[in-house]
């Protein structure tokens, strides 16, 4: 059974024309960018430019748009050497989840079965994230940056558990603890320092936790939504995955376009299917 289509929101219309007129005006910008540079630019632009269409198809929705081309901005400020428009963008990206979020429950919060503690554990794990954000970009807070991401991949672990059982897949759980215990001991081996190898170890198992929770969710549950969240999930680990290989084991070419690409790419998924789930209950 599928939800009726909402009806297009009244700031539809202006909110596409002023983003079509700065994507035409964004295109006279690719011009004058370093010959380097402008593959990441042209990548970010058509990245921009499938959110519109996503949004015009009634796809996604309008700050779920501007979710998908901050954190375009966001990667490519960064592989780019623009850190002052980094710092803006990238915690942005994950201001406008929330918000996106805390929008859509007010909107779900009429309905007989609404879900507020879903909703509730799907802002935490946002604002975890967006902490750990801000403190990975600040020398000297790895620490604190891992274990906000630590309490944002517990917060997901039982936002995925609502309306089903602990790890109702073993198979996946092999599955990601296999890979989440190969990718350690590859840091561990390449050079992961003492002091971290503990906490490393409890986020290790954390998300691939998380990952395990979100496919057997996914499978249980057997809707589009669901496995939108289990890929989001998936991306996660390939992020922090390119993460640590690039922070402890040896430099990767063009590291923060593939970390923040996946990672806003796992966040996407993850609020994207997790705010359609909700709001079709």
């Amino acid at each position: 059974m599928h939800a009726l289509p909402a009806p297009p929101h009244p700031l539809l219309r202006p909110f596409a024309a002023v983003q079509a007129v700065l994507l035409l005006a964004a295109l006279t910008a690719l011009a004058v960018q370093p010959p380097a540079a402008l593959p990441l630019w042209v990548a970010a632009w058509l990245t921009a430019a499938w959110a519109l269409w996503a949004l015009l198809r009634g796809r996604i929705a309008m700050l779920l748009a501007l979710v998908v081309q901050c954190g375009a901005l966001a990667t490519v400020t960064s592989a780019t050497g623009l850190l002052h428009w980094h710092w803006l963008f990238k915690p942005l990206t994950m201001v406008i989840a929330i918000v996106l979020v805390a929008y859509s429950a007010r909107q779900s919060s009429a309905g007989v079965r609404f879900d507020s503690k879903s909703w509730w554990l799907l802002g935490a794990a946002l604002a975890g994230s967006l902490a750990g954000d801000a403190f990975l970009m600040v020398e000297g807070f790895f620490i604190p940056g891992l274990v906000s991401f630590l309490l944002a991949h517990i917060a997901y672990i039982v936002l995925f558990r609502q309306g089903v059982a602990w790890l109702p897949r073993p198979g996946a759980l092999a599955a990601t603890l296999g890979v989440g215990g190969a990718m350690y001991a590859y840091l561990w081996q390449g050079g992961l320092p003492a002091e971290l190898r503990i906490p490393v170890a409890v986020y290790v198992t954390a998300i691939a936790l998380m990952a395990a929770q979100a496919l057997g969710r996914a499978s249980v549950l057997g809707d589009r939504a669901a496995r939108q969240v289990a890929w989001g999930a998936c991306f996660f680990m390939l992020s922090d995955s390119l993460l640590a290989t690039n922070r402890f084991v040896q430099p990767l070419p063009l590291a923060q376009v593939g970390v923040l690409a996946t990672y806003y790419a796992a966040q996407a998924f993850i609020v994207h299917g997790m705010v359609v789930g909700l709001r079709q209950r």
